[in-house]
C-alpha cells in the first residue's frame, strides 16, 4: 500500500423511509412529506458502510471520512446517523425543504465540497429512493473529470489503484482505475451496520459544519418543472379461464396475441 491516504466524501440524503407508502399531495404537486417518517437513503447507508469498512475491516490508511447532506435542518439527523456509523465529521448544506436540489445542482455542490476537502474518493448511493434519478454520481464524475464506476458490488483498493466489480446483464464486469475516483454503490456491496447506542452518543460530539449554497457559489435555480404528480392507476383484478383454449381466446380478446 502506498503512503497516500484516502480522504473519503460520502453524500447522504434524507428521504421518506423505505417502509412508508408515499402519498401524493391533494394539489398533485408532489409527494406529502409533512409528518412522515424519514431516514437515510438505503443506498447511501451502503456508501457509509463501505467507507468505514475500508478503515475498520480492511485496515486501509483512511485519513478522513466526511458525510455531507443538503436539506432542511432535519437533515442533520441523517448526518448524525452517518457519524454514528463511523463517519468522522459532516457538512450540512442548508436547503429549504420546498426547494430541493436537482441532480445537477447536487453534483455542482459536491464538486465544490470535494475540492475544498481535497477528497480523493467519493462513495454515492447509485440512486435515491425518492426521485430515483440515478444521475448525481455520473454528473459529478463529469464535472470533476474523474473516473467512475457505477453500481459497485465489490471494491478493492491497493495504493492508487482501484478495482470495482459491478453486476451487468448476464454476468459481472470488472473495472480498474486510479484515484481520485467516484463509485456509486449497489445493494450487494455490503450490509450496513446498525449504529450502536455508544456510537450514537459519540456522534453528538462530532463536528457538523454549516454551509449555504451561496457559500459554495452554487446556483440553485431549478431547470426542471414538475407538471403533475399522480398515483399510478389501480391494478385490475385477474380472471379465470377453464382451459388452454379459453386462455388463448382471452389473450386474443385482450389483443395480447
Amino acid at each position: 500500500m502506498s503512503s497516500s491516504k484516502l480522504r473519503i466524501l460520502v453524500p447522504v440524503k434524507r428521504v421518506i423511509d423505505y417502509a412508508v407508502k408515499p402519498r401524493v399531495k391533494a394539489n398533485k404537486t408532489g409527494v406529502e412529506t409533512s409528518g412522515v417518517k424519514h431516514s437515510m437513503n438505503p443506498f447511501d447507508e451502503l456508501s457509509v458502510e463501505e467507507a468505514v469498512s475500508l478503515r475498520d475491516k480492511r485496515k486501509l490508511p483512511v485519513e478522513d471520512i466526511v458525510a455531507v447532506s443538503a436539506g432542511p435542518a432535519k437533515a442533520v439527523e441523517t448526518l448524525r446517523t452517518a457519524m454514528a456509523m463511523g463517519a468522522d465529521r459532516s457538512i450540512h448544506v442548508e436547503v429549504a425543504e420546498d426547494k430541493p436540489l436537482e441532480p445537477l445542482g447536487v453534483a455542482k455542490m459536491l464538486k465544490a465540497i470535494a475540492e475544498q476537502e481535497k477528497s480523493n474518493l467519493i462513495f454515492l448511493g447509485k440512486q435515491a429512493i425518492d426521485d430515483d434519478s440515478g444521475q448525481t454520481g455520473q454528473m459529478l464524475a463529469g464535472l470533476l473529470n474523474w473516473p467512475q464506476a457505477t453500481q459497485a458490488s465489490e471494491v478493492t483498493i491497493s495504493g492508487e489503484d482501484v478495482t470495482v466489480e459491478r453486476e451487468v446483464d448476464g454476468g459481472t464486469e470488472t473495472l480498474k482505475a486510479k484515484l481520485p475516483m467516484i463509485i456509486t454503490t449497489d445493494l450487494r456491496l455490503n450490509e450496513p451496520r446498525y449504529a450502536s447506542l455508544p456510537n450514537i452518543m459519540k456522534a453528538k460530539k462530532k463536528k457538523v459544519d454549516k454551509k449555504t449554497l451561496q457559500d459554495l457559489g452554487i446556483d440553485s435555480e431549478p431547470r426542471l418543472k414538475t407538471v403533475k404528480v399522480e398515483e399510478p392507476p389501480a391494478r385490475q383484478g385477474g380472471g379465470k379461464v377453464e382451459d388452454v383454449d379459453g386462455m388463448i381466446s382471452k389473450l386474443k380478446e385482450l389483443g395480447a396475441l
